[in-house]
C-alpha cells in the first residue's frame, strides 16, 4: 500500500491548513507544506507547533529543504482491533529469532555464553564471520542485534544479543520491517507505513493492553518489550555481569569492570 502525497505551498503562515483540517487527512495521505521564501524562516517554529498538537500524526521538519511533512499514524483504535495479529506477530518473532541463533551458533562452532550472547557473537567481528550464509538466510552482526533475511522470501529479522537466552524484543524499527517482509502476513490486515514511529504505537498500545510488557537487558538502563504470553527466561543485568565477572577474574589483576569493552565497542 502506498502513499498519496498533497504538496501545498504557502507565501504567508494564514496558508496553513487548520488542525481540523490536518487531522482529516487518512493515513494513505501525506500532507507536503513547501514554504516560499517569505515564510521560510518561520519554517521550524510552525513544525514545532504542529508537534506539539498533533501528538498522533508524525510531523517531520525537513533539515534542508523548506517543508514540512505530515502524516498520521497507525491508531490506538486499529491495534486495539488488530491486537490478537500483533500479539502473534511477536511469538512468531521470538520463535524464529530462537531458532536461527541457535543454527548459526551450530553453524560456527560457538560456545554460546547464556548469560550474555553479546560476548560470544564479538569474536565475530574480528573476522570474516560477522557477515555470512546458511540454509537460506544471510546473516549480518551488528550493534546490539544479529540480521537475517531470507534470500527467497525476503524475510527480514533482527535478533538481540543484550537479553540473555531472551531473543524476542521487539525492536519498533525491525518489529515492523519484520511484519511487513513475512509472506504469510500479506496482505497485512492493518497497514504500516512509518516502520519506527507505527512500531512505537503499535509497542505502547500493547503493552497498555497486557499484550506486551517491558523487559530489563544486560545493559544498563537499556530496555526493551516483548510479548507477555511467553515462557520467561532469567536475563542477567549489568551488576549480574560484573559480579561474575570478578569472581571469574578474582586472583588475576584486571581492569575495572567496562561493560563497553566487554562488549567490544571501547578500546
Amino acid at each position: 500500500m502506498k502513499r498519496t502525497t498533497n504538496v501545498i505551498t504557502i507565501n504567508s503562515v494564514g496558508q496553513i491548513p487548520t488542525l481540523k483540517k490536518i487531522r482529516e487527512i487518512t493515513r494513505e495521505q501525506k500532507l507536503k507544506i513547501v514554504f516560499e521564501k517569505e515564510v521560510q524562516n518561520q519554517r521550524e517554529t510552525v513544525g514545532q507547533n504542529l508537534k506539539n498538537e498533533l501528538s498522533d500524526f508524525q510531523v517531520s521538519i525537513h533539515t534542508y529543504e523548506p517543508e514540512i511533512n505530515i502524516v498520521k499514524l497507525i491508531s490506538d483504535k486499529e491495534i486495539e482491533e488488530n491486537q490478537a495479529f500483533f500479539e502473534q506477530c511477536a511469538k512468531d518473532y521470538r520463535q524464529l529469532s530462537e531458532e536461527l541463533l541457535f543454527k548459526l551458533v551450530d553453524k560456527l562452532y560457538l560456545k554460546l555464553n547464556k548469560d550474555f550472547p553479546m560476548e560470544t557473537f564479538n569474536e565475530l567481528k574480528q573476522d570474516k564471520r560477522q557477515i555470512g550464509k546458511f540454509e537460506d538466510w544471510s546473516y549480518f552482526l551488528h550493534g546490539f542485534h544479529c540480521g537475517f533475511k531470507n534470500n527467497k522470501t525476503g524475510q527480514l529479522i533482527e535478533v538481540p544479543l543484550v537479553y540473555g537466552l531472551e531473543f524476542g524484543d521487539l525492536d519498533p524499527y525491525f518489529f515492523s520491517k519484520f511484519i511487513k517482509s513475512t509472506p504469510q502476513y500479506q496482505p497485512l490486515p492493518v497497514a504500516i507505513f512509518e516502520d519506527y514511529a507505527d512500531g512505537v504505537r503499535i509497542n505502547e498500545k500493547m503493552i497498555s493492553l497486557g499484550k506486551f510488557e517491558r523487559i530489563n537487558s544486560n545493559i544498563e538502563n537499556y530496555y526493551g518489550t516483548a510479548v507477555t504470553d511467553r515462557q520467561k527466561v532469567e536475563i542477567k543485568s549489568y551488576l549480574d555481569l560484573k559480579k561474575i565477572y570478578e569472581q571469574q577474574n578474582q586472583n588475576i589483576r584486571k581492569p575495572k569492570f567496562n561493560i563497553w569493552k566487554f562488549l567490544g565497542l571501547k578500546k
